[in-house]
């Protein structure tokens, strides 16, 4: 009771906080329905009706668009030329306040709220510049103007060369004032990082919008879902050709210290458009709003130059620049992201770390490579996210202490086990240890969280980390540049080698992952237990061992006409065993010989933790029994939830955490044994099918080695040392005296680590006379495996003194088969041979009477049993 409570007062502390955020969230969106914003167009604006557009198309059924605007018009002139000014990306007509009455003392200045903007619709189809751009064409059509010189700002500037693309004779000059362009200077240079950039940027903006309790204040916001559309919704790759096709006057305006739109980018536009003036102003990106006026002298200079037709075009430009332009981009040339952009992929960067600290790694070296950000700035922003992510774990762990590990998304990353670990080890080594894990994989977050944990120094902490960090961190992003480096100068000359640099990402996170653990004794010897498992067929997982004993079951199946047969061969057990079996009721058969049962009961899901906490309490006092118990899933699957508990904190924590029926049962001393017993309902004897040997996994102390060393070191359980690294985490820095032998599991489960050997010498008469009495005591049943332990091996051979742990019936295995002296062929024939026992029984069964499972009732039972087996509490 005591260790149960704190675990439900904190599950009801968290129920609550999410009803009152879910209460707070459904007010909120009731109050945004009641109050939803009214975008309009400004007192000093006009508006009219537009189609809908998505991409270029305008989609006539859908509703239409409203068009805000305003317009400035000089007071002399009868029919001025007229000027558009096209606004960024957030922003609307009002960035121009300042610089449209300039333009308008001799032109007549119109500046448009783009759709998603200002005071025009807000919810449109696309956001993009390619509809952008559209929109615009449609409104000089419904204003009968013919054309415009045409000034695009910021992301107005995509939209202007847009513009040119779709339809140049409209436009009578195009000028780029602090004007994005080509793809390969904005941001990280590229369309896929950029759009990914850009989806993350909208996924957060619309996170924040729907999921927080916000009334409405974040409706409204510049940084909305408008301008993130905007970005994520346009694709820059066209406006390169689209600007080298422009043949008209152009003029570049740009300010020398602009953060969001580097001068690389202005002066390749100049590069490429060669007619093009371009003028560098020192300022920044904001000189629109902020400086108007020495904007305005040199943009009315330009246009007045143009309309007296002194503006140059491109069949009139240098020679030289002519030349310059037709020569291919030089992409190895290219400039790495700079000012506002760096710090905003930077940010990025330090943020992907803490989903994957690898993986952004090695992102960042092949962008390095690529050109797209320095090695010192790529490397520091993975420097940082990293300090940030594991000050982050020490503080949780400091803070709140081993509760944090219960709740996601900790729960998912750290174990209770690990923790203790990490514990036991940090005490005896101290802040070492944070060096040394950052190169040990699984190992540093619950070393972090240990420190938080037992309140180690703040300083001590930072210190070690710093250093761990500054040699992790630049070794695997040179890794990365120098391994990516060709790869990438694949991908500069032919724009299909995107999968080059993908495979490259690919080698390069497998050298970091395999490779450099290849540097510790443990990361070489786990790569030798990988090796063990993948070339010893034992270790084979299910979907790989399997296939051919599928194939002769179906043949089975199709001889016997029925897919689901081998469910009629034990009647006395629901499905024959095969699937979804109750341990306890299965035990219950073997009621006539309680002598021979260890002790058991079962705890159904529907009695609360403290009710079965009593039961098992009960249980131990009526069976005159004391620690160690096993608890188990009452419905299992290949030793999966089963545990021997040696203390009543460690019952409770079982019981707690357990999802479904529990069985506790006697903890049985003494040799395990697997005896696998069938019997033709025509005969009145059966026989023993196979014998297992269980040996339960062990190694000795020599006094030299930590136990971990031990395990990575014994040829037999390097097999399975993730398993026993995993499951003895507390003291693996151990070092076991001379000649202690260190058991490594108490169960003779082979996915636990039991070594099976094949007992077939041990079957004697005595034994299966005995098996066959008991079996015979148990109507109904026919096939099946009885795991039992006994004293010793003379007892075994008498057929005395076994105790049955379990029973299993139709999807029970001969596991002698994964004696490692047996091929895989030879078990494979001895499955065929079961299989075709199984099938033949079961005929028999089903001619006296007994009816199969259908194949609904099969799948009705097997998708619950998968639930079953998802809610046990595993190792």
């Amino acid at each position: 009771m005591p260790a149960a409570e704190p675990a439900r007062q904190r599950r009801s502390r968290f129920r609550i906080i999410l009803l009152v955020w879910l209460v707070l969230l459904g007010a909120s969106d009731i109050v945004r329905w009641l109050n939803p914003i009214a975008y309009a167009p400004g007192p000093d604006e006009s508006s009219l009706l537009l189609h809908a557009v998505r991409d270029t198309a305008e989609l006539t059924a859908a509703p239409p668009v409203r068009f805000a605007y305003k317009v400035w018009q000089p007071d002399s002139s009868k029919d001025p030329e007229t000027i558009v000014l096209v606004h960024g990306s957030p922003g609307d007509a009002e960035v121009f306040n300042g610089l449209g009455p300039l333009l308008a003392r001799r032109y007549r200045v119109l500046a448009p709220d783009l759709p998603g903007f200002g005071g025009s619709s807000h919810a449109v189809p696309d956001y993009s510049i390619r509809a952008h751009a559209r929109y615009l064409l449609q409104w000089l059509d419904s204003l009968h103007i013919a054309n415009a010189h045409l000034v695009g700002f910021s992301m107005g500037g995509g939209v202007a060369e847009e513009v040119s693309r779709q339809a140049p004779g409209r436009i009578r000059s195009l000028i780029l004032l602090s004007g994005i362009g080509v793809q390969e200077d904005e941001l990280l240079g590229d369309y896929y990082l950029n759009h990914t950039i850009h989806g993350l940027q909208l996924a957060a903006i619309w996170l924040l919008r729907e999921g927080t309790p916000h009334f409405g204040w974040l409706d409204d916001a510049t940084l909305g879902i408008p301008y993130a559309r905007n970005f994520y919704d346009s694709d820059q790759r066209p406006l390169r050709a689209a600007l080298i096709a422009w043949n008209g006057p152009t003029l570049i305006l740009h300010g020398q210290d602009d953060p969001l739109v580097p001068i690389d980018a202005a002066r390749e536009h100049a590069r490429i458009v060669p007619q093009a003036e371009l003028v560098l102003f020192p300022g920044d990106h904001f000189m629109t709003f902020m400086h108007p006026g020495e904007l305005a002298g040199p943009l009315l200079d330009f246009v007045g130059r143009v309309d007296q037709g002194k503006g140059v075009l491109r069949a009139a430009a240098e020679p030289a620049r002519v030349v310059a332009a037709g020569q291919p981009f030089d992409a190895s040339q290219t400039h790495h992201a700079a000012g506002f952009g760096l710090f905003i992929a930077m940010c990025l960067i330090a943020l992907a770390t803490l989903v994957s600290e690898d993986l952004t790694c090695i992102g960042t070296g092949i962008m390095v490579a690529r050109g797209s950000i320095g090695f010192w700035p790529g490397t520091i922003a993975c420097f940082a996210g990293i300090v940030m992510g594991d000050i982050i774990f020490f503080a949780l762990g400091r803070l709140l202490g081993r509760p944090v590990l219960e709740r996601p998304p900790l729960s998912w990353i750290v174990r209770a086990k690990s923790l203790d670990g990490a514990v036991a080890w940090f005490k005896e080594r101290g802040p070492v240890l944070v060096f040394v894990t950052r190169f040990l994989p699984g190992f540093r977050v619950p070393v972090y969280v240990a420190a938080g944990v037992l309140h180690a120094g703040a300083w001590t902490f930072v210190g070690w980390f710093f250093l761990a960090a500054a040699a992790w961190t630049p070794a695997v992003v040179w890794l990365s540049a120098r391994f990516g480096q060709q790869m990438v100068s694949m991908l500069h000359r032919s724009d299909g080698a995107w999968p080059a640099l993908l495979l490259s990402g690919l080698v390069v996170f497998l050298l970091v992952r395999f490779g450099l653990p290849l540097f510790t004794y443990r990361g070489r010897r786990m790569m030798v237990s990988k090796w063990r498992r993948l070339t010893h067929w034992e270790f084979w997982p299910m979907w790989a061992f399997y296939p051919p004993i599928a194939l002769y079951v179906l043949y089975l199946a199709v001889r016997y006409r029925s897919l689901t047969l081998f469910t009629a061969v034990n009647p006395a057990i629901p499905g024959g065993g095969f699937v979804g079996e109750s341990k306890g009721a299965i035990l219950a058969g073997l009621a006539h010989a309680p002598a021979r049962v260890a002790a058991w009961a079962v705890f159904p899901v529907s009695l609360s933790v403290a009710e079965r906490i009593a039961a098992a309490d009960r249980f131990l006092s009526t069976n005159r029994l004391d620690y160690p118990v096993v608890l188990k899933p009452d419905t299992g699957e290949r030793g999966s939830g089963v545990r021997v508990v040696r203390s009543a904190a460690e019952r409770d924590d079982y019981l707690t955490r357990a999802g479904g029926d529990v069985m506790i049962q006697r903890y049985v001393e003494g040799r395990e044994y697997g005896v696998f017993y069938y019997r033709y309902p025509d005969q009145p004897h059966g026989r023993i099918f196979s014998i297992t040997d269980k040996r339960l996994p062990q190694v000795t102390g020599d006094g030299i080695h930590t136990l971990e060393q031990l395990i990575l070191n014994d040829r037999r359980t390097i097999a399975m040392a993730a398993v026993f690294l995993d499951r003895h985490q507390a003291v693996l820095h151990q070092v076991p005296a001379t000649g202690t032998r260190v058991p490594l599991g108490d169960l003779g489960n082979h996915c636990q680590g039991a070594l099976f050997l094949d007992g077939a010498a041990l079957n004697t008469p005595a034994l299966e006379q005995a098996i066959d009495q008991l079996s015979h005591g148990y109507p109904g049943f026919f096939f099946g495996r009885y795991d039992l332990r006994v004293p010793d091996e003379a007892d075994l051979k008498a057929g005395r003194n076994f105790t049955v742990l379990e029973l299993n019936g139709a999807s029970a295995e001969a596991t002698h088969i994964y004696d490692p002296g047996h091929s895989l062929f030879s078990a494979w024939r001895t499955l065929r041979e079961q299989w075709r026992i199984l099938f033949a029984i079961a005929d028999q069964n089903r001619r006296a009477g007994t009816q199969p499972l259908g194949i609904q009732g099969f799948l009705k039972a097997w998708s619950g049993h998968r639930k079953e087996v998802a809610a046990h509490v595993r190792r």
